[in-house]
């Protein structure tokens, strides 16, 4: 539970501490003394945006801290030690608001994100004023009040994660559907170009031989001319070459016989003659098999006409166009593959929707059993509070069949909720209800049902009071009592018939100092009670039969708090045998 609030230069407050106790503390005040600024700055510890404006003028720095008591909530203990913090019997938050934007969080002294305060604030304290009634009135809400009520969050849960997984599944399938879509607009064009080079054939380096095949083929005459005299001049003619080199070789042993001083290898020439001799019959085998052919010149001319023309097509060069005719196989390959990903995806996918469809109807059922018990509950609340021929209803709108229907995030149902306020009347959806205190009453009659359920410590209820007065206010007065009887209760009212109940009463005021406006909270003994009833009674004049009905609106108020917790023992008691 809160134990203690402190707030430093945050909105008109200078500076207060505040200190809370145990059942129903009531905080009143003037209008506009500042009573929903301790609210704004609750919400910061639990990690709502902060706003530069937040700062008191002429102030740097904005400061809130509370201390929570959190002996007894073991969930809380946990998340906190799950997410790194010290986690006693106390929790302090603490967030400072700067101008220069450096804002600051910490738990237990250790920074912290506002992710971090948020993880927390959901079984730490619950703020039900504007917001809540909105989240009452809004749709979308009801199946997730109705799940918590009926502890369907467990069902829920694994429910969302069969849900998911069909969801990814199904997109798996619309991704590859649409390749399989845009592949089969251009699986007619690859084949073509790919059966257009598997048909020709190309191979590696080939264009550069048949050019040079064709480069030979148009210079026969040439070659076999220059092949021919190169022949003859080596071997053929007259004191050609290998004659000279066997007369040179002659000599040069001559000259050995007489001086073997010579310093030259007889078999080195030897071998010059050999190469010689050698070259000169390649020359002539060669200009024999100089042929001009010019069928074979055509088909030359043909083959690379088609290389050239794949080669324009696929890069400009050979190798281009066997990386492209590579690509293309792998893409074909690919589309047999996604065919195969598909089908077996379409498996998983009818396995998914089957496990999701048990799921939700076990939830639905669930569900139905939850609103029931809802129904019931919330009836007897709100017949309590003055309204005894309301009825309320929580409707499912929508229904699947085993076989068919949508399903969402939350499963098959959508849920809305009805209240007839009146004898005779068709129920209606909440968001039409025109009465600002039938509204009221319901936000309390469901909050009063769901605290026996939830595990929030501290619940702080703002304009619960709205559009209601007299005996009602009253029976408002001491439900909000009730509450209390499982949960620290924090509820700022206008109205006497609440104020007297409240175990704790702190009233806010705002003054003026130094040309300055401040707002303090101050903690009202019995004989101040009086007097800020009597207020509350009266208006700003205080009569002594204002304080006289204040006292005795109090006296009543203690004699029913008294008999509400005798109440409470004895179905304790029951409870127990």
């Amino acid at each position: 539970m809160l134990h203690d609030l402190s707030i430093r230069n945050f909105a008109i407050i200078d500076e207060l501490s505040v200190s809370f106790d145990e059942g129903l503390n009531v905080i009143s005040g003037e209008t506009g003394a500042g009573k929903s600024i301790l609210i704004g700055a609750v919400s910061l510890l639990l990690g709502d945006r902060s706003a530069v404006d937040m700062i008191r003028t002429n102030e740097d720095t904005a400061t809130v801290e509370a201390r929570f008591g959190i002996a007894q909530n073991g969930g809380i203990r946990q998340t906190l030690e799950r997410m790194g913090f010290a986690a006693d019997d106390d929790l302090i938050i603490r967030r400072v608001i700067s101008r220069t934007g450096k804002n600051k969080a910490s738990i237990n002294g250790q920074m912290a994100t506002l992710s971090n305060l948020a993880a927390i604030s959901e079984s730490l304290i619950n703020i039900c004023g504007q917001h809540e009634h909105q989240m009452i009135m809004a749709a979308d809400s009801h199946i997730d009040i109705l799940d918590e009520f009926g502890g369907c969050l467990d069902l829920r849960l694994a429910y969302q994660a069969g849900y998911e997984r069909y969801r990814q599944i199904s997109e798996q399938i619309a991704k590859l559907e649409d390749t399989r879509l845009r592949q089969n607009e251009k699986i007619d064009l690859t084949t073509f170009h790919l059966k257009e080079i598997t048909d020709v054939h190309p191979l590696e380096g080939e264009d550069t031989l048949l050019a040079d095949e064709k480069k030979v083929l148009l210079n026969v005459q040439k070659l076999a001319a220059w092949a021919g005299r190169a022949y003859d001049l080596l071997y053929a003619q007259n004191h050609c070459v290998t004659e000279q080199l066997k007369e040179a070789l002659f000599q040069i042993r001559e000259i050995q016989k007489i001086d073997p001083g010579l310093s030259l290898s007889v078999a080195d020439v030897e071998g010059s003659a050999i190469v010689v001799q050698e070259a000169a019959l390649t020359l002539r085998d060669y200009s024999q098999r100089l042929v001009f052919d010019p069928e074979r010149l055509t088909v030359v001319d043909e083959r690379l006409e088609v290389l050239n023309r794949l080669k324009r097509k696929h890069g400009g060069s050979l190798v281009s166009v066997l990386a492209a005719k590579q690509s293309m196989e792998e893409e074909l390959l690919q589309i047999s593959g996604v065919e195969e990903a598909l089908s077996a995806l379409l498996r998983e996918k009818s396995a998914a929707e089957g496990q999701m469809r048990q799921r939700a109807f076990e939830l639905s059922d669930r569900r139905k059993q939850a609103a029931q018990s809802l129904e019931e509950a919330v009836d007897r609340e709100i017949h309590a509070l003055n309204m005894p021929h309301a009825r309320f209803v929580a409707r499912f709108l929508k229904c699947c069949s085993e076989t068919s229907g949508s399903y969402g995030p939350k499963g098959k149902d959508e849920i809305e909720f009805y209240l007839a306020a009146n004898a005779g009347e068709e129920p209606k959806p909440l968001n039409r209800i025109a009465s600002g205190g039938e509204l009221s009453r319901i936000v309390l009659a469901m909050k009063n049902v769901l605290s026996r359920t939830g595990s929030v410590a501290t619940v702080v209820f703002d304009e619960v009071d709205s559009g209601i007065g007299g005996a009602t206010a009253e029976i408002v007065g001491r439900k909000l009592k009730e509450v209390s009887a499982n949960h620290q209760v924090i509820c700022i009212t206008h109205l006497p018939q609440i104020a007297c109940y409240g175990g704790t009463h702190l009233r806010v005021a705002k003054n003026v100092k130094n040309g300055r406006t401040t707002t303090s909270v101050e903690l009202l003994d019995e004989d101040r009670k009086i007097e800020e009833i009597s207020r509350m009674l009266g208006g700003v004049d205080l009569t002594e039969t204002a304080r006289d009905h204040a006292r005795e609106m109090l006296k009543a108020a203690g004699a029913a708090k008294e008999t509400d917790e005798n109440r409470s023992l004895y179905v304790k008691k029951s409870t127990h045998r």
